[in-house]
């Protein structure tokens, strides 16, 4: 099992930035995901980075404004979050699991709340 615990949600004004947090623990992983689910909406994929080389992949949409990166030290994902869009307000979930397009493992998730 993989536990992940997501941190860095909040509220923001449009236009702000955040970061978001997921530290990982128990068993190996070979890739990290954030996701997105608005209220009435199905689950959406952000982006995804392998956890030992790095790459990186994003949904064509977030790319410009959104950032994935990791700290293998800390064993921590992060999503920084930049240019806010009322259109972010989600809860935002980190996930794991053994390649970048599969995602077994997921934290409870983080509000994220942009105001106009």
């Amino acid at each position: 099992q993989v536990q992940l615990v997501e941190s860095g949600g909040g509220l923001v004004q449009a236009g702000g930035s955040l970061r978001l947090s997921c530290a990982a623990s128990g068993r190996t992983f070979n890739a990290m995901g954030w996701f997105r689910q608005a209220p009435g909406k199905e689950r959406e994929f952000l982006a995804g980075i392998s956890w030992i080389g790095g790459t990186t992949y994003y949904a064509p949409s977030m790319k410009d404004r959104f950032a994935i990166s990791r700290d293998n030290a800390k064993n921590t994902g992060y999503l920084q979050m930049n240019s806010l869009k009322p259109e972010d307000t989600a809860v935002y979930y980190c996930s794991a699991g053994p390649q970048l397009t599969q995602y077994d493992y997921w934290g409870q998730g983080t509000q994220v709340t942009v105001s106009s």
